[in-house]
């Protein structure tokens, strides 16, 4: 059996199938560079989320409010919409309109 974690040192350039050993590495590397730092990245807002729950603040309605805000207004607003919608379809709210 091939021992996968055995890479061709930089340098040494292999090419099987029309693959170019040493481009890919490369790909390789640095995308495992990036996932690293991602989960460096992902630790740190994790840090902050807890700051903020010490401070009184809800992570939960934080998280919602970071998400909202990556949306355009009218989407949000769609969103909103159907949501109350739904609640409403669900009996989870009262019905506003008078009739």
């Amino acid at each position: 059996m091939a021992n996968l974690s055995a890479t061709p040192q930089h340098g040494e350039t292999s090419e099987i199938a029309g693959i170019a050993g040493d481009v890919l590495i490369e790909f390789v590397d640095r995308i495992e560079r990036l996932e690293e730092e991602k989960a460096e990245l992902g630790q740190d807002i994790r840090d902050i989320y807890l700051e903020a729950k010490g401070n009184g603040f809800d992570p939960k309605i934080m998280r919602q409010i970071v998400s909202l805000r990556k949306k355009d207004r009218r989407e949000a607003a769609e969103e909103e919409a159907l949501l109350q919608l739904y609640k409403q379809a669900l009996g989870m709210v009262e019905n506003s309109t008078v009739q």
